[in-house]
């Protein structure tokens, strides 16, 4: 389809007319690639041909410029024989020797009518044949003849000396052929695409084509099959494709470098690549529409079409060069990187440095897929064993982050490294480390071995190696150096120990913390809060989230639920940011145990699914133990027995029970125990976690209170004695003063004692467990006081606590104990209805603030949560009740009147 050719159309007609009239012209139609020169050629003969002319047609090819007369032989055999031998038989004529012999043989056929010859891609033809024709355009001024040759201006001639014989010709007819302007190309689209569709269009086809008819009609192809999407397909990248293969082979050259390059290359290395001059190449394919203006591709698209032409040897070896070119030049080591892994290959000596550098910039960006694939390609290419060991143990460690499951595939090849004395310590500790979260215990323990022996052989331990052995004694104990052993340290000539440096700073962090927390001292809130202050979760800082979760723990066992709260929610959000599912996954395990200290039923459930959607079960290795636990505590105490059964029925590795992990697990099945009546088999449970850390030599409280279970099912049992021997043995224990656990301590030997002394005990108990955030054992404790003023006659103050503990209870979800409530309370709503006449007397000096407060005070919420219903501060709301027992002349919150419970709905 011709457009914006009719001024050419009208200057190839006056040659016609001229050759009708014995003034023979010759015609040179130049321009790029693909931008109809053909097609014109093809226009011009037809109209020819039908005003009387006899058509003589030759097509140039590259292959045949070596081939003597070639475009000669086609026109003679597009000829035919001689006009006076119609029967002659059509064998191919010979070659003429020269002009004068082609002129003689053109004669003896058309010597009748008017001849039009016509040569195509003329920049191709043989240079006899191109020599003939020059010599017989100088003898069409008499003769009926014309001729027209279309020449592709990105392909320099064969011979420049006969195009410029040609160009100097007298009366040449000389015609540029360009891409379509934009009223070309919406003229070109209307017949397709009709006028509308065709205006609205043109931008987006002019600039994704530049005005290239072949590139135009196949967008237009991939439109139409794309029913209006993506235009941008086969046909189009098929048709680009084309015109850079008839064009020039520096053409081809260049787009393959800027395509290997990428779109930021700098013009001297794309240059080098293609071993090509770069600008007289963007000249001509910028002319022919195949570039934008600054010498970029046009569309995406077309650079993997570009790409994809490449045999794989080939496209190999570009990037290998690519990436020499660019190292040399000191290109960032992202993009030499980029050049080898696509390659496959790293065989330069500098090649292995070169990725490891860029997978340490990926993992400071976050970027650990990209980063896993720089140190696997380093860790097959790298002719050092020990470096390649090195390079595994980093890799290892970059896809726990991520995958667990999928750095396990790594183990063998460690540990069979380590044997062979090429791990150094950071490495063979964070080989431990994955070998014991994926429960391979004996593994773990023979490469502890080896780093026992090889510090009694040196005849001291590093401050590295001593930090490793505290994490131990928290995490795995079973494996921790045993606490009669003393671990020596490095000393000075003199004798006097020394500081050892370390250079894995969050593995002392961590040990800081692991020995704090086998020992419950409370003093390690506070090293916790700073821990997590300086903490910034990084993929190479290998410690780092092992610190983070010790600190979380930390907060945990201290009580200080609220903070750890807080920080885990950071610590969530910077796993996710960082793309680390593994402790995003951890970080919401953490989150589900804070809220089961909370009460937070609903919370602890939805986290712990969480995490094990963040990550599969069996990726969770001995670790599964933390979200486990939680989810059964959680489902068991809102009465959701089959779903708490289904988490236990979970496979769990055997090595769990010699972690942290098992004793938390060992402890969420004995409470499920205790709730389904089970008791004798919760007792075992409890009896299992003391007896593993009686093995494990933890002298103190250990990781977890499990007399406090134990006492408890002993006293569903009967068994009060050994439920108060129990309890003595954990009021006893050091760390024990004070906090959560001693709380629910006094809460079972309240169980064991007469009323009034049981009252004292709850009370202590309830300031306890309100102080620690514990809503769930806050509503058993306020039961339990409810029980024992029923029993001594205080009716009353036993309806406001068993009010105030079947509020807590519901709030928690924990349906099972709102049950049990209620059972125990014969008269639990009996004077709902509303405070006696007499009662009504004190409420009327409080004003509407004291009211408000005290009534939410009477429902069992804490200060804080106040603080935070009614939008004041927490020393508000304790200045408000100050006020509220003066006036009602009581001493604190458990003597607030229950009549002031109808006020609740107004307060809240």
């Amino acid at each position: 389809m011709l457009v914006e050719r009719e001024e050419h159309l009208g200057r190839l007609h006056r040659v016609q007319e001229a050759a009708l009239a014995g003034r023979g012209r010759t015609a040179l139609v130049e321009g790029p690639s693909a931008t109809g020169k053909t097609e014109l050629l093809h226009a011009f003969a037809d109209r020819a041909e039908a005003a009387g002319f006899q058509l003589l047609h030759a097509i140039c090819s590259r292959p045949e410029r070596t081939r003597a007369h070639a475009v000669v032989n086609q026109l003679l055999r597009y000829a035919g024989p001689p006009a006076h031998a119609p029967g002659a038989h059509h064998d191919a004529p010979p070659a003429p020797r020269s002009a004068d012999d082609l002129w003689a043989a053109l004669l003896e056929r058309f010597a009748d009518g008017p001849v039009l010859i016509a040569v195509d891609d003329v920049q191709h033809a043989d240079e006899p044949s191109l020599r003939m024709l020059l010599h017989l355009s100088h003898r069409l001024r008499s003769a009926r003849m014309a001729m027209v040759f279309t020449d592709n201006t990105d392909v320099p001639p064969v011979n420049l000396q006969l195009r410029a014989e040609l160009l100097r010709q007298a009366g040449l007819t000389r015609l540029k052929v360009g891409p379509l302007g934009e009223t070309g190309v919406t003229a070109f689209l209307t017949p397709r695409l009709g006028p509308q569709s065709a205006r609205r269009l043109t931008p987006y086809f002019a600039a994704t084509t530049g005005g290239n008819p072949l590139l135009l009609a196949a967008l237009v192809d991939d439109w139409e099959d794309s029913d209006g999407d993506e235009a941008v397909g086969p046909s189009y990248c098929l048709a680009l494709l084309s015109c850079l293969h008839r064009a020039d082979g520096a053409a081809l050259a260049l787009a393959r470098a800027m395509a290997v390059l990428g779109p930021d290359a700098d013009a001297d290395i794309v240059a080098t690549l293609a071993e090509a001059p770069v600008e007289p190449a963007v000249r001509a394919m910028t002319a022919a529409g195949l570039l934008l203006p600054d010498g970029g591709f046009r569309h995406p698209a077309v650079r993997q079409a570009v790409l994809d032409d490449l045999a794989p040897r080939e496209l190999s070896v570009l990037h290998r060069r690519a990436a020499r070119l660019l190292y040399d030049a000191a290109a960032p080591a992202g993009q030499v990187a980029r050049h080898l892994l696509t390659a496959g290959r790293a065989d330069e000596p500098w090649a292995v440095r070169v990725l490891l550098e860029a997978a340490d910039h990926d993992l400071l960006a976050d970027r650990p897929g990209a980063a896993a694939v720089c140190l696997e390609l380093a860790q097959r290419s790298s002719g050092d064993l020990a470096e390649r060991a090195e390079i595994l143990a980093r890799l290892a460690h970059t896809e726990f982050q991520s995958e667990p499951a999928a750095a396990a595939r790594s183990l063998p090849q460690l540990v069979t490294a380590d044997r062979a004395g090429r791990l150094r310590f950071p490495e063979s500790a964070l080989l431990i480390r994955q070998l014991l979260w994926h429960g391979r215990s004996e593994e773990a323990a023979e490469a502890l071995g080896r780093l026992r022996t090889a510090a009694a052989a040196r005849g001291e331990v590093s401050g590295e190696e001593s930090d490793l052995e505290q994490w131990l004694s928290f995490a795995h104990p079973a494996l921790a150096r045993p606490a009669r052993v003393p671990v020596p340290g490095p000393r000075r000539p003199g004798g006097h120990t020394v500081v050892a440096l370390r250079s894995e700073p969050w593995l002392e962090r961590a040990a800081a913390l692991a020995g704090e927390l086998a020992r419950d001292r409370r003093v390690a809130v506070e090293r916790a809060e700073q821990v997590l202050w300086d903490l910034r979760l990084s993929r190479s800082a290998y410690w780092s989230e092992e610190a983070a979760l010790l600190a979380l723990l930390t907060l945990v066992h201290g009580d200080r639920t609220d903070s750890a709260a807080e920080w885990c929610e950071r610590l969530v959000t910077d796993a996710a940011e960082r793309a680390t599912p593994t402790w995003q996954a951890v970080f919401q395990a953490v989150r589900a145990e804070i809220a089961v200290r909370q009460g937070d039923l609903a919370a602890a459930v939805e986290r712990g699914t969480c995490a094990l959607e963040l990550l599969p079960a069996k990726s969770w290795g001995v670790a599964i133990g933390l979200p486990l636990s939680s989810l059964v505590v959680a489902t068991t105490r809102m009465g959701r027995y089959d779903d708490a059964l289904r988490h236990l029925s979970q496979a769990v590795p055997p090595a769990m029970y010699e972690s942290w992990y098992g004793l938390a697990f060992l402890q969420a099945r004995g409470i499920h125990h205790l709730a389904t009546h089970h008791h004798r088999a919760a007792l075992g449970d409890f009896l299992s976690c003391g007896e593993l850390q009686r093995q494990w030599g933890v002298q103190a409280l250990g990781p977890l209170p499990w007399r406090a279970g134990a006492a408890e099912a002993c006293i569903r049992l009967g068994n009060t004695d050994r439920a108060k021997q129990l309890v003595h043995e954990q009021l006893s224990r050091p760390g024990a003063s004070g906090g959560r656990t001693r709380g629910i301590a006094l809460r079972l030997y309240a169980a064991t004692c007469a009323p009034g002394r049981g009252l004292q005990l709850l009370t202590e108990a309830l300031e306890l467990v309100e102080s620690a955030g514990d809503r769930f054992e806050q509503a058993r404790v306020l039961g339990d006081m409810s029980r024992l003023y029923n029993t001594v006659g205080e009716q009353r103050r036993a309806r406001m606590l068993f009010r105030q503990s079947l509020h807590v209870a519901n709030a928690c979800g924990a349906q099972p104990l709102a049950r049990e409530l209620l059972e125990g309370c014969a008269d639990g709503g009996a004077d709902r209805q509303g405070p006696p006449a007499q009662q009504d007397g004190p409420v009327r000096e409080l004003t509407g603030s004291e009211v408000r407060v005290a009534s939410l005070a009477v429902m069992g919420y804490t200060n804080r949560e106040i603080a935070a219903k009614l939008y004041v501060t927490p020393s508000t709301v304790e200045q408000h009740l100050t006020r509220v027992y003066r006036k009602l002349k009581i001493q604190r919150r458990q003597d607030l009147p229950s009549f002031l419970w109808p006020n609740a709905s107004k307060a809240g």
